[in-house]
């Protein structure tokens, strides 16, 4: 028998009472939902272990929802997630529960017309007061003048300093449920957007920028300190103990390129020896033959050294709903797995950037580092300027050339 019929479907009827691990090990018998499956199991048994550095990317409306609260911060907290990229707006929306804001679930029906009159927002099922934006981007403002934010930055210094601030007003506030932004201050776990300006946070920074203010967020930090952690996820400072990379994937976008692409930085742009991420987990509801990066399947992501070769059967993509796996995923792997002690990668930036910088001039003083011949430059030549007529038509000698 072929070995890819491994495993006989046995149905049995479903009892009153089931906890979700025998929900999952035992009814998720085929089709995505053992592919959420599959996911709970390598997680479980494979990637929440000792040596392994998550990394998680977010997309899609979750913190509206309730998740960076509900779920993102505990897997936090046990020590499941060691860094984050995110949108902004996921970030944005987490700050509304960790001052106290308050959203309400609705329906998707609801006449928008008179939401707007009402001076109600919706995201899908989702309603909150306008008020809630400007209480949020007041808050912003005011902490983004403090010395502190006056200066250069990485965007997971960023996130660190307003978790630190949303974690203060959490205490007075006697909220008990920590918010995504304040528990990564606390559990030092890095978050960085990949694009800082595509956000209501972005915009208050831009606002503030009229100002005068001397924030600048630098992608380029951004960059390099991811990939000094996807560098240093080989290390695990303990005997015997490999050190590997999961990109644990949730929705899609320009969050999970940039999870991706620290392996590419490594070994295509700075020459360094790299054999791509070891474990490649995902939920999205993108189909992979429109083109779209959101909907690449780890196979692809091989051609471009983003996923070990070797590794591609720890690589899982269920095709469903962010809001119905994460829970999911999270209950089963806080109940089958011990807390990891946290690897507090923000503390460590100086540390694992050092090592990168190191490694990388070590690397263009080999001569086997120049990986191709370089396109010849050719200086642009000045062109005289031609006055056009309004639709661009070039004037010559005073008439319209035909």
């Amino acid at each position: 028998m072929s070995n890819l019929l491994s495993r006989k479907i046995a149905p049995s009827p479903m009892p009153a009472e089931i906890s979700v691990v025998d929900l999952i090990d035992g009814y998720f018998t085929a089709y995505n939902s053992a592919r959420l499956r599959e996911i709970c199991h390598l997680l479980s048994r494979e990637v929440m272990q000792e040596g392994v550095t998550v990394g998680l990317s977010l997309s899609g409306a979750m913190t509206p929802a309730g998740f960076g609260v509900s779920v993102l911060a505990p897997l936090m907290r046990n020590g499941f997630v060691d860094w984050i990229i995110s949108t902004g707006a996921n970030l944005y929306h987490d700050l509304h529960y960790g001052l106290g804001l308050e959203l309400y679930a609705s329906n998707p029906f609801v006449d928008d017309v008179k939401l707007r009159q009402e001076g109600r927002i919706r995201i899908y099922d989702i309603v909150f007061g306008y008020d809630v934006l400007l209480e949020t981007d007041a808050f912003i403002r005011e902490i983004l003048k403090a010395e502190p934010f006056q200066k250069r930055m990485s965007t997971a210094e960023f996130h660190y300093l307003l978790g630190k601030y949303v974690h203060e007003v959490e205490k007075q506030l006697g909220i008990k449920n920590s918010s995504l932004l304040a528990t990564a201050y606390e559990c030092g776990v890095p978050i960085y957007t990949s694009s800082p300006g595509d956000s209501s946070i972005g915009m208050n920074v831009a606002a503030i920028a009229l100002e005068g203010s001397q924030l600048v967020l630098d992608p380029s930090l951004d960059v390099n300190e991811t990939a000094a952690i996807a560098y240093s996820a080989r290390e695990t400072g303990t005997p015997g103990v490999e050190g590997k990379s999961a990109a644990l994937i949730i929705g899609g976008g320009s969050p999970k390129n940039f999870l991706l692409q620290t392996q590419p930085q490594l070994h295509e742009v700075l020459g360094l020896e790299e054999r791509g991420h070891d474990y490649f987990i995902q939920v999205t509801d993108a189909r992979p033959d429109t083109g779209g990066l959101s909907g690449a399947t780890p196979s692809e992501a091989v051609s471009w050294g983003k996923v070990d070769p070797d590794e591609l059967p720890s690589t899982i993509v269920c095709y469903t709903d962010s809001t119905i796996a994460l829970p999911i995923m999270t209950a089963y792997v806080v109940n089958q797995c011990a807390p990891r002690p946290l690897k507090r990668l923000y503390d460590r930036r100086d540390t694992m950037m050092a090592k990168l910088r190191a490694d990388y001039e070590a690397a263009k003083a080999n001569p086997a580092h120049l990986l191709s011949t370089p396109i010849p430059v050719v200086e642009p030549v000045e062109r005289e300027l031609v006055a056009t007529y309004p639709c661009g038509t070039p004037i010559r000698n005073g008439h319209r050339k035909g």
